[in-house]
C-alpha cells in the first residue's frame, strides 16, 4: 500500500525532495524540463485549488468522463506504478517558459495545503475527470503522481 500523502512525515518528506532539486537538475528519463516537471505535478492540485483550472479545462462531458472511470482512473489511483514516459492528458502538457523557483515554490505550497487540509477535507470531494474520489485515492493520486516525476528527476 501506498504511503498515506496526508500524514505530515509524508508530505515533509515529499516536500524535502522538491526542495532538493536544482534549475539544473537534469531528468533520469524522458523529455521536461525540472521547471515543467515542477508546474507538471501542480496540476492536479490546481484541479482542487484553482477556480480559474475549470475554466481554461471546461469538465469531460458524461461519455467521456465514463471512459475515463472506466479505463484510466484505475491507472491512475491503483497501486501500480506508473510507467515511464507514458503519455498524458493535454491538459498536463507543460510549455516551456517556467520559472524554476515559481514553479517549485507553488508546488511545495500545494502540499503543504492538502496535507494540512487532511483526509476529511478529501472524503467523497469531486475530481475534474473521474468524479468523486476517496481520500484514499486523492492521497494515491497525489503521492503516486508526483513521487513518479520527483524519482524520474532524481529526488
Amino acid at each position: 500500500m501506498r504511503p498515506d500523502f496526508f500524514e505530515p512525515e509524508i508530505a515533509d518528506a515529499m516536500v524535502a525532495r522538491i526542495g532538493a532539486l536544482t534549475a539544473e537538475t537534469e531528468p533520469v528519463w524522458g523529455q521536461m524540463s525540472v521547471a515543467q516537471m515542477l508546474a507538471h505535478c501542480s496540476r492536479p492540485f490546481e484541479s482542487v485549488y484553482d477556480p480559474e483550472y475549470a475554466k481554461a479545462h471546461p469538465p469531460p462531458n458524461f461519455v467521456v468522463r465514463t471512459l475515463l472511470r472506466l479505463l484510466v482512473k484505475p491507472l491512475v489511483v491503483g497501486e501500480k506504478p506508473y510507467k515511464r514516459s507514458m503519455r498524458t492528458a493535454p491538459e498536463f502538457v507543460i510549455g516551456e517558459g517556467r520559472d524554476f523557483a515559481t514553479e517549485q515554490q507553488r508546488l511545495m505550497a500545494f502540499v503543504k495545503r492538502a496535507q494540512e487540509e487532511g483526509e476529511a477535507a478529501f472524503e467523497g470531494r469531486e475530481s475534474h475527470s473521474f468524479g468523486p474520489l476517496t481520500a484514499r485515492e486523492w492521497s494515491t493520486l497525489f503521492h503516486k503522481h508526483t513521487d513518479h516525476h520527483l524519482t524520474q528527476f532524481g529526488v
